[in-house]
């Protein structure tokens, strides 16, 4: 659970940025950003002011909510008229997450505090977020190790004839049981991920709606992303891309598998995306500039002939090689071209290079680094070969 010293750490970072920006507080509702202050995803709206203490309103579990929350003040969510009573005349700019809270909560809340200017916290909100302290980079860590943990069962129950239904779900089984949560939170609208994918040579190529460079076939156009009914082949290979979900939090990584052999092609793609991680994780430095880097991974995949697969289906290419993970999935920050943004020490970035040939598979590698001084370091602990059967 969190710390209460951990949860005061982060509002008194929040509230710095408050008073920077000329806000007098924000008013969060999402319920991961409410996790992230307080403690409790219980249904609740928290109010952390510029200055003073925070109070959280809880509307259901109340009993489980304030056994949970780190916030002192936790109490039931008033009544429609009681609620603009706790707000005083003094407070005018009020934050609140844009990007996420849907425009009838922004109303109704606008209605219960007439008078208020709502502005955008979510930048602000995003860049707290995404710096990690050590006690979160212990939670990100223990992901890692339990992730890994999976993948090295997968030699004992990857067989030829399966369907990639089949390997996903001998894959997530093993992953419940080791306590993963599953729920693979992502902010940006219009994304959806049950807990990963497990794709093969037969459906790599496909397209789809899912912002990355593997999308997979899904089991219905209702669902069109990750593994399918189709049949793994031999001699191509097998990605396994899954998240890690562990106490809340989320690490990233994906492993490849070969049952036979490998095209030369494919095994050049390989070392080229092996060479684009250790170039990446080098240069997660504070300072760096997200765009400078994403630019730099594409200059090697063109420099190695295969800049028309670099993460997707030519024509189909993902504009990013790295992003932001944490509570969730997409968090900041990004490696992608317009990202004009510095890292930062602590932020915690999935490292993806990955190479799409229609027809023939997709081939890369994913880990989870956390920016430091001395670059990348690494909370994915497991080889990155290519796993031969």
């Amino acid at each position: 659970m969190l710390t209460r010293q951990e949860a005061q750490q982060r509002i008194t970072r929040l509230q710095e940025a408050l008073r920077d920006k000329g806000m007098d507080g924000a008013l969060f509702i999402h319920p991961i950003d409410v996790y992230y202050f307080s403690g409790t995803r219980q249904n609740s709206t928290l109010w952390v002011p510029a200055t003073g203490q925070p109070r959280l309103w809880v509307r259901k579990s109340f009993i489980r909510g304030k056994q949970e929350s780190c916030i002192d003040d936790t109490r039931p969510f008033p009544s429609s008229k009681e609620f603009p009573g706790e707000f005083g005349a003094e407070l005018t700019t009020i934050g609140f997450t844009f990007d996420v809270a849907p425009v009838q909560q922004l109303n109704y809340y606008q209605k219960l505090l007439p008078g208020r200017n709502f502005v955008d916290v979510s930048a602000v909100n995003r860049e707290i977020r995404s710096v990690k302290s050590p006690w979160e980079l212990e939670q990100i860590r223990y992901c890692g190790t339990q992730l890994a943990g999976v993948f090295r069962e997968v030699p004992g129950f990857l067989k030829a004839g399966m369907r990639e239904v089949d390997l996903a779900a001998e894959f997530e089984y093993r992953l419940r049981k080791a306590g993963g949560e599953g729920y693979v939170r992502m902010r940006a609208f219009n994304q959806e991920l049950f807990q990963g994918l497990a794709v093969s040579s037969a459906t790599a190529g496909d397209t789809g709606f899912f912002d990355g460079a593997v999308t997979g076939q899904g089991m219905s156009s209702a669902s069109p992303h990750g593994a399918s009914a189709a049949l793994i082949p031999v001699n191509a290979p097998i990605l396994i891309d899954y998240t890690g979900v562990f106490n809340g939090y989320i690490i990233d990584m994906t492993r490849f598998f070969v049952i036979g052999k490998l095209a030369p092609e494919l095994e050049h793609a390989f070392h080229t995306a092996l060479s684009i991680q250790e170039y990446l994780a080098l240069n997660l430095k504070p300072g760096a500039i997200c765009e400078e880097l994403f630019l730099k991974a594409a200059e090697m995949a063109q420099a190695a002939g295969l800049s028309d697969h670099f993460m997707g289906a030519p024509g189909e290419n993902a504009k990013f090689v790295g992003h932001g993970v944490g509570l969730e999935l997409d968090e900041f920050p990004v490696l992608a071209q317009g990202f004009k943004v510095a890292l930062q020490a602590g932020q915690t970035l999935a490292i993806e290079p990955k190479f799409v040939f229609p027809g023939m598979g997709v081939i890369g590698i994913e880990n989870t680094f956390a920016v430091s001084d001395d670059g990348g370091v690494r909370l994915s602990d497991l080889p990155d070969d290519i796993v031969y059967l």
